[in-house]
C-alpha cells in the first residue's frame, strides 16, 4: 500500500487552509471584527493614542456635547422666534442654528461649544490639517439626521465622522 503524504517541502510554502465556503455564505469581506484585526483600544488602527490628548472621545462624552450644543441652539432659537416669526417656529429655527453653530465653530475652532466644555475637539484623521469648511458642513449636516451619529464602528466613530474623515478626540 502506497500512502502519499501531502507535506510541504518548505515551511514558507505552507498557507493555512480556509474553511470551505458555499455561495450561500456570501462574499468574504474583511471586517473590523476579524480575530487578527481587533484593536487593543478604540482608535489604535487610526494611529491615535489609548488615553490622553488625541485619543478618541467616548460615545457618552460626545453625546453630552451634542446635548449641550442643542440646548444652546434651542435657547438662541427661542430668542429669535420671540423677535420674529418669519423664519418659522422654534422647531424650525433650532436645527438652522445648530447647523450654523456646528459648521462655523468646527471650521474656525475645531470644536463646538459643547465639545469645548467637555474637553473634546474635531480632528481630521487623514492629515495634520484642520477641518475645512466642506467637511465641517457635511459632518454637521449628517449629525442633524441623528442616525449617522448613533451608528458607530468598533472605534466608536459615527458614520458622519467616517464619511468626512474626522473623529472627535480628547484635548
Amino acid at each position: 500500500m502506497n500512502s502519499r503524504r501531502n507535506t510541504p517541502k518548505d515551511e514558507s510554502d505552507h498557507t493555512p487552509r480556509q474553511p470551505r465556503r458555499s455561495w450561500l455564505d456570501g462574499p468574504q469581506i474583511p471586517s473590523q471584527f476579524d480575530a487578527d484585526n481587533t484593536a487593543r483600544w478604540p482608535g489604535e488602527h487610526l494611529g491615535l493614542p489609548a488615553k490622553g490628548p488625541g485619543s478618541l472621545a467616548s460615545v457618552m462624552r460626545r453625546t453630552g456635547g451634542v446635548f449641550i450644543d442643542w440646548f444652546i441652539c434651542l435657547a438662541i432659537a427661542n430668542g429669535v422666534v420671540a423677535l420674529t416669526s418669519s423664519l418659522g417656529g422654534v422647531a424650525t429655527v433650532t436645527p438652522m442654528i445648530y447647523l450654523l453653530l456646528g459648521v462655523i465653530s468646527v471650521w474656525l475652532f475645531a470644536r463646538t461649544p459643547g465639545q469645548a466644555i467637555l474637553g473634546m475637539g474635531v480632528a481630521r484623521i487623514d492629515a495634520e490639517a484642520r477641518v475645512n469648511f466642506l467637511r465641517a458642513f457635511a459632518r454637521t449636516f449628517f449629525t442633524l439626521f441623528i442616525f449617522p451619529a448613533v451608528l458607530v464602528d468598533a472605534d466608536g466613530r459615527g458614520i458622519h465622522d467616517r464619511a468626512t474623515g474626522t473623529s472627535v478626540v480628547m484635548g
